[in-house]
């Protein structure tokens, strides 16, 4: 049975406890100068390692690994933990705030500030090279039916410089949850088609046809989604 009860609590765990959780990729002179000075100041962790219950005294590292891993090499018996419930989206939020995986945003619903926050990552981290920032921005922005992608392929065909071989990177930072399609443009009346292609950011009138406006849409359509 296991004792919820201490669940968002501060502990002070036996390391032999704590079942490792993902190894961090940080180069051995990194954990082994930290374990040094771990050691050298008084062997308490300041920044709790994140836990999980696994059972009676077991508990599995969710977050903060690199800490676990330094504890280890520096020898301590003991160290201080905070323990999390079970669920996957908990050990997701903790890696993240240890900064252990990136963030990932919604790139169907992603507001101009966040599409040029996650650009600029792949700028920074040079998986996205010869792209102007602002201009790539706006461009995916304001892409006719952007909420209804299922892949990032569309962006190759956007004209901002990013090139087919590195649109994988953007699975980096962005995910896709898009919106339920469209019921289909045949089916759809003057006045749907007219409020879709205002919604897409057409230019668009009162005065058109019903065959025009499907068309305008179907050609939208057709470059965001090829």
């Amino acid at each position: 049975m296991i004792d919820t009860s201490i669940i968002g609590k501060l502990m002070y765990l036996y390391v032999d406890e704590l079942e490792p959780g993902e190894s961090p990729e940080v180069p051995a002179f990194v954990t082994r100068g930290a374990a040094n000075l771990l050691g050298k100041l008084g062997g308490r962790n300041w920044l709790p390692i994140v836990v999980s219950i696994l059972g009676k005294d077991r508990y599995q590292v969710i977050g903060n690994a690199f800490t676990y891993e330094v504890a280890k090499a520096a020898g301590l018996e003991r160290v201080w933990c905070v323990v999390a419930d079970n669920q996957p989206e908990t050990a997701l939020l903790a890696q993240v705030l240890a900064r252990e995986k990136l963030p990932k945003m919604n790139l169907c619903r992603a507001s101009w500030d966040e599409i040029r926050a996650g650009l600029e990552y792949l700028i920074g981290e040079k998986r996205l090279t010869g792209v102007q920032l602002d201009v790539a921005t706006q461009k995916i922005a304001d892409a006719p039916g952007r909420k209804y992608w299922t892949t990032f392929e569309p962006i190759a065909k956007l004209k901002c410089r990013v090139k087919k071989s590195e649109i994988a990177a953007f699975g980096e930072v962005f995910y896709l949850d898009p919106e339920p399609a469209p019921p289909p443009i045949a089916r759809m009346k003057k006045d749907e088609l007219l409020a879709l292609a205002q919604e897409m950011g057409l230019a668009v009138s009162k005065k058109m046809t019903v065959a025009v406006l499907r068309t305008l849409i179907a050609q939208a359509l057709s470059h965001s989604c090829s």
